[in-house]
Order: structure tokens, then C-alpha cells, then sequence
């Protein structure tokens, strides 16, 4: 079990044992006597409201290291795997660091497939490609690129 997960059934276990202290005080003792929806009510209430209160002041895990480029912390996201290819579907400028400013290293043509590495900052991708039989590696801005599987629309 994962500590995520641990803290969660933690805060929800104290979440209840609070609810019954409160209850106990705060309700009517025939409320108790018998099980009804009532009781019940209570019980999930209080146990969600605590629980989840708890959770939100729990301290929040460390997020694993990530690699900086220029100073800027890149993300690594789950979804930008490295085995999803895209497509090209403008020419587009490969650049040697994220942003506009960075200097082009080629243009990948329209059509073009690219691998991305899972390094992003913002809309800008590391990519690997390989144009004219030769491998290059830079940024690209995600909004030119497709998923290859994706059905082109019209203009």
C-alpha cells in the first residue's frame, strides 16, 4: 500500500471514530438503541465531512525530482508517454529549447511522425524525429501536433 493511500484510509478511520464521539454527545441516545437510517445518516456524514477535511489538511506528498532545463523545472506527465507517436499536420519549427526565441534546428515537414520524450513545459515538447533519414531531437509546440491514431478534420 502506498502512502497516499494509508493517509486516505487513516483520515477517514479518524473521520469515524470523531463522528461516534460526536454523535454520542450531540445526538439522542434513542438514535442508538436501534439501527435506522437516521443513525446511519450520521455515521456516512460525519465520517465523509471529517474524513475529507482531514484529508485536505494533510500535508501533501513530495513530488518526485524533476529534470530542469534553463532554469525552469520540466514535468514529466503521465500521459505524454513515449510510446504514442504524432503527427505533423503544418510544417513545423524544431527548436533547440522551449519558446519561440530558441534557435531552429529544422523544420519537421507536414506528415512528419514524432515521439515525444514525456519532457514538457508549458505547450512545448521534447520530441525526437526523424526527417530526411536523419534522427533529431528538440521542442515543438504541442498545438501543431495530432495523435496519429486521430482522424484528420477538414480545414
Amino acid at each position: 500500500m502506498d502512502t497516499g493511500m494509508a493517509i486516505m484510509i487513516g483520515a477517514f478511520v479518524i473521520g469515524l471514530l470523531v463522528t461516534l464521539v460526536l454523535a454520542a454527545f450531540l445526538t439522542p441516545a434513542r438514535w442508538w438503541q436501534r439501527p435506522n437510517v437516521r443513525a446511519l445518516a450520521v455515521l456516512v456524514i460525519g465520517t465523509w465531512g471529517i474524513g475529507s477535511m482531514l484529508l485536505w489538511l494533510a500535508p501533501k506528498p513530495a513530488m518526485a525530482a524533476t529534470p530542469v532545463v534553463a532554469g525552469i523545472a520540466a514535468i514529466r506527465p503521465v500521459a505524454l508517454s513515449a510510446e504514442r507517436s504524432y503527427q505533423v499536420f503544418e510544417d513545423l519549427n524544431l527548436r533547440a529549447g522551449s519558446g519561440t526565441s530558441a534557435r531552429r534546428v529544422a523544420v519537421v515537414p507536414v506528415g512528419a511522425s514524432v515521439t515525444p520524450t514525456g519532457v514538457r513545459e508549458g505547450d512545448w515538447w521534447e520530441v525526437r524525429t526523424k526527417i530526411g533519414g536523419k534522427q533529431f531531437s528538440g521542442w515543438v509546440s504541442s498545438l501543431w501536433l495530432r495523435r496519429s491514431d486521430e482522424a484528420r478534420r477538414g480545414n
